[in-house]
């Protein structure tokens, strides 16, 4: 069983930036693909963005050309670059990991608030 420690949430002004990071450890593998999902109040939670271990991304439509994924194998970690936030990119934002369909695992969450 994987341990996902996220950080980097917080509360920021419409335009601003943040970076989240979520560490995985416990896994003896490489992690397929790790990625960040979210879910706004009263909302499903919703993918945000993924990334496989030889750098294929997928972007949820209204973060592209905003948010940034990236991931340091070695180090089992991904980030996600938040740039030009808006109120409607406030959530709990959930690290995901998925090496399989009976293997995947979910971070305990950090806030994200954009207001002003």
């Amino acid at each position: 069983q994987l341990q996902l420690v996220e950080s980097g949430g917080g509360s920021v002004q419409p335009g601003g930036s943040l970076t989240l990071t979520c560490k995985a450890s416990g896994s003896q593998f490489g992690i397929y693909q790790m990625g960040w999902y979210r879910q706004a109040p009263g909302k499903q939670r919703e993918l945000v963005a993924t990334m496989t271990t030889d750098g294929r991304t997928k972007y949820e439509d209204s973060v592209k050309g905003r948010f940034t994924i990236s991931r340091d194998n070695a180090e089992s970690t991904v980030y996600l670059q938040m740039d030009k936030l808006g109120p409607e990119d406030t959530g709990v934002y959930y690290c995901h990991t998925y090496q399989g369909p009976q293997f995947q695992n979910w971070g305990q969450g950090t806030l994200v608030i954009v207001s002003a």
